[in-house]
């Protein structure tokens, strides 16, 4: 998605990484050499919860109320799909 909308890890203010399990939100902030403090910023699905059929929604709208909240400009958020896809969204407010 990042690619797509053409930013980099560096113009991103805010991620919200969707985890099944707390790896996944390790090894993203790992891997793209994200910051602690941008990522999952309110708690991500381990705190809040995995609602069954709208945690997509569920980030999103996190997201979106990070952004506001944190005067942050895109956001980034991502959450994996059954049979190891994934799905991304990148937001400009």
């Amino acid at each position: 998605a990042m690619k797509h909308a053409k930013v980099t890890t560096d113009e991103v203010d805010f991620y919200e990484i969707n985890e099944a399990f707390a790896a996944v939100n390790l090894a993203n902030k790992q891997v793209l050499k994200l910051k602690g403090d941008q990522v999952n910023v309110l708690g991500g699905a381990v705190a809040m919860g995995h609602p069954i059929g709208c945690s997509g929604a569920r980030i999103v709208c996190t997201l979106m109320t990070v952004l506001e909240h944190r005067q942050g400009k895109i956001g980034c958020a991502a959450i994996c799909n059954g049979g190891g896809g994934a799905s991304a969204v990148v937001i400009e407010v």
